[in-house]
Formats: structure tokens, sequence, C-alpha cells
């Protein structure tokens, strides 16, 4: 079962490679990683999708290194996740309408357009990025570059008691 992982750590060298290799030791698989400054400065967010029955685990695993600061589970229902693709497709000139076509059904921005193929921009939910990859593949698919996941926790939603359903 993959799990999204939020890991603020310290921006200092080497700390990319403790994390990875710790959960490789470990025999946790990572789908995903995807590391940039935060909104602190000196401090650095892993979005980390990995494999893991045990979550708890590799949470444990993660504390213990000396700059890993914070580590949240991101919930689907409670989280947004997005990823960048960049997806070139076989696009001879009797099919770039229809292929194009489909394309803006996904909201995909072409950025390259060649004699024989057109490049397209695709952000979205991993799942809505499959799905258009799985679409375009009968055009056939000439590349595919995915930025791995990143996502950030939903604001937390108020209930006042006006909202509040009443037993009968």
């Amino acid at each position: 079962m993959n799990r999204t992982l939020a890991v603020h750590v310290e921006n200092k060298p080497g700390v990319l490679a403790r994390i990875s290799s710790l959960l490789a030791r470990r025999g946790f698989n990572i789908h995903s990683l995807a590391v940039g400054p935060s909104h602190e400065p000196g401090m650095s967010r892993m979005t980390i999708v990995v494999e893991a029955p045990e979550l708890e685990q590799v949470k444990k695993q993660l504390h213990k290194l000396v700059n890993v600061v914070k580590i949240s589970e991101l919930a689907p229902s409670q989280s947004v996740e997005r990823e960048l693709a960049l997806i070139r497709v076989h696009a001879p000139s009797g099919k770039r309408t229809e292929i194009l076509e489909l394309a803006s059904l996904f909201d995909a921005k072409p950025v390259d357009v060649g004699q024989h193929s057109i490049g397209f921009q695709v952000t979205g939910a991993p799942e809505q990025i499959d799905d258009f990859v799985e679409l375009v593949q009968v055009h056939g698919l000439v590349d595919l570059v995915k930025s791995g996941s990143i996502a950030m926790g939903k604001e937390p939603k108020k209930r006042n008691k006006s909202n509040r359903l009443r037993a009968v």
C-alpha cells in the first residue's frame, strides 16, 4: 500500500542520501520522492510516497536521523497531491487535431510541436496523469518524464453548531 509522507528536514548536505538509504536498507520501496525548500529558512520539505504496509516503522526509523525535524502522514482525503509530467506523443498530421482535443480534456498544454510528435505538459493528481498517458498510448508514446508527487495537507474544516445534523 502506498503512503505519502511530508518530512521536514534541515537543509544540509547528505540528508536526502541518508533518508533514501535508510528506506532502502529497511526494504521500503520509494515510489516517488520530491524535495524543495520550505517556507522556513534553512529547512527543506520532502514528499515521499513509499510502499509500506506498516508506516509507523518507517516513521520511527526516520525520526532517528539527526536532520529530520517533523514527519506527517498525508491521508488522501485530507491532502492535495499533484504531479507534473512531460509527455511526447507520436502525432502524424492526420491525427494532430484528435490528439490536441484529447489533451484539452486533461488541461494538457502543448510545449513542443515537432514534425512527427507533440510534447505536452500535464499537471494534476497522479491518477489523472495516468489516465491521460493511457489514452494517448494508442497514438504512440515517444517519451515520458514525471516529477513525482508533491502534497500538502488540507486546511481543517471548522464545523459550527448550525452544520451539525440533528438526531431525530
